[in-house]
């Protein structure tokens, strides 16, 4: 017999080779309709395989992130079946399942290939899932695994064969389909009720861009039809709501092919938003104690090669920059951290100057491959809000306090109000991977934890999350269509202050390394205003509107009264325009909603005479008739608060 201890802590006996299907069907018929997989002693498993040991055991539905990921996985297993029946003789790379659905890469030949084949195989599929076809898995050896797909002639998985070790290589079978796969799968196909192929796309094998480009085919399924239906009423707000959509029609951002892809271009109102976070959060930063510093886009090779940089980031890094003097290299920056550290050591610093803020909008640059690039979200020229604190190991627990403070004030400031902490730690199994004493990684550690709690975060606790130089604190923001991002990052550094061999002077008059803390609410302001620009779908708090009214004058005839308006509230410090146009009001009403634009001021006859102006809020809100300096007034309101 062996024993099964259940997630709520309960124990109970079954006979060894008990599989986890059978363990649920030991609980209720319910629940093993339901299980898709299991998580065994920390691995995911099929719910079929046999278990021989005393285990923990989790049994994962579709509610679960694994139950998910494994149904998907499954998926794209299905997906390449009815890819052979349809299309006999091509060839299949990889095929994992991803945050929302799965994808496999598939080299068609001499085939042409598009969305419009796409109805032929979602039909495929599902005839496919109908028949319930088990998945079964099976232990192979190398030289078998080498011969069968030699015989089918797959290169992309004799590629991926000769990196396995031997005797640790499962192929998978359904129906007539047979996969080099490590799995877990699940069940069987008939689980799989709704399916949709979503994107079809260019990828180069293994990500070299030397190497051929396959089709990478995207696609999501359910277990249910209706899970379907509200799945692709999300997507088509997300279409709306896409940044890349959005930074066009309201005229932010920009790309140019003569500059360089993944190179954002910020238009005029664009970079009056971004000045607009850059300046919230620096006078934040003033009032926190923080010192501006600014430092040059360029660094010689050997400052990334003292931060370690230069090994992390040199095959994604630009290549270096040659000066005439021989063997003289520079390097576009990938981080800013080693030039806050050369900042660090202008001057002696003692215990009590400690501790030191030094904050900087740096660009940095980082060579992403062209299929990775993603609008605002994934690019190769971005910039930090980055600050570095180096202060001792007793002040990291306060400051850790701090930077929470002011990561919470933009979130509630930008509307980000449902959000969790990831605390990521040591992997106390093996703590040779990690730098720094003992000592300082627990007072680190505790001093994050602590923090947390006394700032009563809703917090999850990663153990083996940790950065090799040090624990983090990783917020995780959830947007208006309820996705995950994430945004600001604390991080605890014990390896650059050593690399740099920064130190402060102690009390004691001995030398004493700082600990380094790394610091970014908004991580960068391209993905940040990517993330913000779908979260709100481009109706920005009044206070970050790039334009905060326009005026329309319903003719020629009121142009000069409106003019005069216009100067009037810009005089104000609120930011407007006017629209001159030779349109119909209608028109110009319509044309602001679809900018987005938060306040309308239509004057004509009535309001010339009077001295007024007709108010209209974006929404179609009409807010009647009111003077300049209520209006002034409205809005100042709305901006304090």
């Amino acid at each position: 017999m062996i024993k099964i201890t259940l997630p709520d802590g309960s124990v109970r006996e079954y006979e060894k080779g008990t599989s986890a299907a059978q363990v649920a069907l030991s609980i209720s018929e319910g629940l093993a309709r339901n299980v898709l997989a299991a998580e065994v002693n920390g691995e995911i498993w099929d719910s079929s395989r046999p278990i021989e040991e005393d285990s923990a055991v989790k049994l994962l539905t579709w509610n679960d992130t694994n139950g998910k990921s494994t149904f998907w996985h499954s998926s794209a297993h299905l997906l390449a079946e009815a890819l052979e029946d349809l299309y006999p003789g091509i060839k299949f790379g990889i095929g994992p399942a991803i945050e929302t659905g799965f994808y496999y890469d598939v080299d068609f030949g001499d085939r042409e290939f598009s969305s419009d084949d796409f109805k032929q195989i979602e039909d495929k599929m599902l005839e496919l899932a109908k028949r319930k076809e088990i998945f079964e898995r099976k232990a192979v050896s190398k030289a078998d695994a080498i011969a069968y797909f030699t015989e089918k002639g797959d290169e992309y998985k004799l590629d991926l064969i000769k990196d396995l070790e031997d005797g640790k290589i499962t192929f998978y079978t359904q129906g007539e389909f047979t996969d080099l796969c490590r799995g877990p799968h699940i069940p069987n196909t008939g689980f799989i009720k709704a399916i949709k192929l979503t994107n079809v796309a260019g990828a180069y094998w293994r990500g070299d861009e030397s190497r051929k480009q396959l089709t990478r085919i995207y696609g999501v399924t359910f277990p249910k039809a209706s899970e379907l239906t509200e799945y692709l009423k999300f997507i088509e707000e997300a279409k709306k709501r896409d940044h890349r959509k959005l930074g066009k029609e309201l005229e932010l951002f920009a790309f140019s092919e003569k500059v360089g892809a993944g190179l954002p271009l910020w238009l005029p109102k664009g970079a009056a938003l971004r000045q607009k976070l850059q300046d919230f959060l620096q006078r934040a930063q003033l009032k926190s104690g923080y010192e501006p510093v600014m430092t040059p886009h360029i660094g010689n090779k050997q400052l990334y090669v003292t931060s370690g940089h230069y090994d992390k980031y040199g095959e994604d890094s630009f290549q270096p920059i040659r000066t005439p003097v021989e063997d003289e290299e520079f390097f576009l920056k990938p981080m800013n951290c080693p030039h806050h550290c050369e900042i660090y050591k202008t001057k002696p610093r003692s215990y009590k100057d400690l501790p030191v803020r030094f904050a900087e909008f740096g660009t940095v640059y980082r060579y992403e491959q062209s299929g990775e690039l993603h609008g605002l979200t994934r690019v190769r020229g971005f910039t930090q809000d980055d600050a570095h604190l180096f202060c001792r190991p007793d002040q990291v627990k306060e400051e850790f306090k701090k930077v929470i403070d002011l990561v919470l004030y933009v979130f509630k400031a930008l509307g980000f109000e449902e959000y969790t902490a990831q605390i990521s730690l040591r992997d106390p199994e093996n703590r040779t991977k990690y730098i720094g004493t003992d000592e300082n990684w627990a007072l680190a550690e505790s001093a994050i934890i602590e923090a947390a709690a006394e700032k009563e975060l809703s917090t999850v606790v990663e153990y083996g999350e940790a950065a090799f130089y040090g624990p983090k604190l990783d917020f995780m923001v959830k947007d208006a269509l309820g996705r995950r991002w994430q945004l600001g990052t604390i991080q605890v550094d014990y390896n650059l202050p050593e690399r740099f061999e920064l130190e402060y002077t102690g009390s004691d008059n001995a030398k004493h390394r700082p600990v380094m803390i790394h610091r970014a609410p908004f991580g960068s302001m391209e993905r940040f205003i990517a993330v913000l620009i779908e979260h709100c779908a481009g109706e920005f708090p009044l206070w970050l509107a790039p334009e905060q009214f326009i005026v329309l004058p319903v003719s020629e005839k009121y142009e000069e009264y409106a003019k005069n308006l216009l100067e009037s509230l810009n005089n104000s410090d609120i930011r407007g325009l006017i629209d001159l146009r030779d349109e119909k009001v209608g028109r110009k009403i319509r044309d602001a909603e679809v900018k987005k634009l938060p306040y309308m001021l239509i004057v004509g006859e009535k309001e010339a005479e009077s001295g007024t102006i007709s108010v209209r809020k974006h929404g179609s809100v009409d807010m009647g008739s009111m003077t300049a300096d209520e209006f002034r007034e409205v809005l100042i309101k709305e901006i304090t608060v």
